[in-house]
């Protein structure tokens, strides 16, 4: 080996050492801080409880003692379902950015959230009576119907699909979605069933909603990673990754089951709550570089931080009165989807 190889292989070795340190110290920090949170979380409420209280709840638990009860029932499941939910959004918008090498993807944004909702108001209004494991089975339906729709009519356009082109036609396919649904729930009279899908909340959230998070979010997390490596490959291009020897299609088809279980499950738990899954992978990104192996548990728990920390902020905004979540999220998420916009405004 030469000494110009031999000191790139040197220096390759050095990046990735440093990128696994600092992808480690992030993660650790970030899973201090959503620890940290989650306990606010759990304390902060209509009825404040002290941290002390919330320990006790956990180690000496009193079913007599109406503030466990509050605790176990109530809060943990909310402090809980936001952690997970806001993992699931930021994994599936990192995973649907690096699979189309988009940076305004996320499921907000795409149509997906708007489809999981679309789904979830036909099973209302024609299956009142659907469990919550049925409304969450159609939310994944939902789900893929707008991940469809949105590829289908962005690749009409003329030239392609530029970044911009699918995010305008994931809007457009959302906006559609999202009128359908309110004709329907107007309707049928359940729109104000759907209120809470359409604003994003947690008030809802139970033990049950912790079971199928687990479970569907479970196998989207574990796929993910699993394919990590190849999205980073594939997100460097096409026709590099088909070089490498990488079955593509393959990979694109794992990452649209990944995206449509963890939107599915988000969505069917705590309605449209936008943005994360755009705004986390790109800050994930700016500190921690390209590699998807660090991406995605990264993503995972900065989206998690920041939901919970966007609920704690929906009890405080308008205390006694809780802002909707999906507002909060909002606030963040349109400057930010506005300033990418303007970036890509030239791939038109």
């Amino acid at each position: 080996m030469s000494e110009n190889g031999f000191q790139h292989g040197h220096n390759t070795n050095k990046t990735i050492l440093n990128t696994s340190i600092s992808g480690a110290i992030i993660l650790i920090v970030g899973m201090l801080s959503l620890i940290v949170s989650v306990g606010l979380s759990i304390a902060y409420g209509a009825a404040d409880i002290k941290i002390s209280t919330v320990w006790d709840a956990f180690s000496e638990f009193d079913a007599n003692v109406a503030s466990h009860q509050i605790i176990r029932e109530i809060r943990m499941p909310r402090a809980i379902g936001a952690s997970l939910v806001g993992a699931f959004l930021a994994v599936s918008g990192a995973v649907m950015q690096g699979l189309t090498r988009n940076p305004l993807a996320s499921p907000s944004i795409m149509g997906v959230t708007d489809g999981a909702a679309f789904a979830l108001v036909v099973t209302l209004a024609f299956y009142p009576a659907a469990s919550l494991v049925g409304l969450s089975f159609s939310s994944f339906i939902g789900a893929g119907l707008g991940v469809i729709l949105v590829f289908m009519i962005g690749s009409f356009s003329k030239g392609g699909l530029t970044p911009v082109k699918l995010a305008l036609a994931g809007v457009a396919v959302g906006s559609m979605l999202s009128a359908i649904s309110s004709a329907i729930a107007l309707h049928t009279q359940v729109a104000k069933n759907m209120s809470f899908w359409y604003a994003g909340g947690l008030t809802s959230t139970n033990w049950l909603s912790i079971k199928i998070l687990l479970i569907a979010g479970g196998i989207g997390l574990l796929l993910a990673m699993y394919i990590s490596k190849s999205i980073t490959i594939l997100s460097l291009g096409e026709e590099v990754s088909k070089g490498l020897g990488q079955n593509t299609f393959l990979v694109k088809v794992l990452g649209i089951i990944v995206v449509l279980l963890l939107t599915g499950a988000a969505v069917s738990v705590a309605g449209a709550v936008g943005f994360i899954g755009l705004v986390i992978p790109h800050i994930t990104r700016f500190i921690i570089g390209s590699d998807y192996r660090w991406i995605i548990p990264i993503s995972a728990v900065l989206g998690a931080l920041l939901l919970v920390l966007a609920d704690i902020a929906a009890r405080i905004v308008n205390a006694p009165f809780e802002t909707p979540v999906g507002a909060i999220t909002a606030v963040i998420g349109v400057p930010f989807f506005l300033y990418l916009a303007r970036g890509e405004r030239r791939g038109l």
